[in-house]
């Protein structure tokens, strides 16, 4: 077992110790030792412990549950592949993580110029706006702002979107066919409402996504911004040369 010399800030060599762990012989959802079992192990006191294990946690390498422990990040190794089609319920359940969703808003109204040119619409246009929590076992990961042209979903209620994924009711309900999601993503800092959400800081590294959905007319019928947790997303591009 690695030891705790004097020569480096203890707080930082202990984070590299642990890195290290994690890379080398642990897995996505395998539990850390506890604080106590780290201050045992290596002789160090709960606070440097507590430092490091924030310090990794704001690298994305582990999460820390309340009154569960800390836990190896599934975006350790796992990632997000762009080159397929998108579903947060089905990546995550990928991923063997519980899926869940709280729909936080749920209205119709008037689209602004943006979302109007984003959806092919008039200004003024109905659209169906959503906002909602995405949850994966019990972790806020993602906070989604979704617009739907109403005329494309006469009858959508929340409590459709609240009872199946959105995709399933887009094409067993609806009918309609997904042809292509083109998807651009950032890197961001987290606003102070999407902060509280996700429980994170104010300012604290998001990712932004956009992602516009068309049908097999190429008539787009979603755009989605999202913010999503930093230190829970990991996301990957194949490039194929023809």
């Amino acid at each position: 077992m690695a030891s705790i010399s004097r020569k480096q800030s203890l707080y930082r060599q202990l984070v590299d110790l642990l890195h290290e762990k994690i890379e080398s012989e642990m897995g996505p959802g395998d539990m850390l030792p506890s604080e106590r079992e780290l201050c045992e192990m290596y002789g160090l006191s709960r606070t440097t412990v507590r430092l490091a294990l924030a310090e990794l946690e704001r690298q994305g390498l582990v999460t820390r549950r309340h009154g569960r422990g800390t836990f190896v990040s599934n975006s350790v190794r796992e990632a997000t592949n762009l080159m397929g089609a998108y579903s947060f319920t089905e990546q995550m359940k990928g991923m063997r993580r519980v899926p869940t969703t709280v729909v936080l808003e749920f209205n119709t109204r008037e689209a602004p110029k943006h979302i109007a040119a984003c959806l092919g619409l008039r200004i003024g246009d109905p659209v169906i706006r959503m906002k909602r929590l995405r949850i994966a076992d019990d972790v806020p990961m993602m906070v989604e702002r979704t617009y739907l042209p109403a005329s494309e979903f006469p009858g959508l209620s929340r409590g459709d979107v609240e009872g199946q994924p959105l995709y399933d009711i887009v094409e067993k309900v609806y009918h309609e066919t997904i042809r292509v999601a083109k998807e651009e993503f950032c890197a961001s800092v987290a606003r102070k409402d999407d902060a509280e959400l996700l429980g994170i800081g104010e300012a604290a590294p998001v990712l932004k996504l956009y992602r516009t959905t068309y049908n097999m007319k190429n008539v787009a019928i979603e755009y989605t911004r999202s913010a999503a947790r930093a230190d829970q997303f990991r996301y990957k591009i194949s490039h194929y040369r023809a």
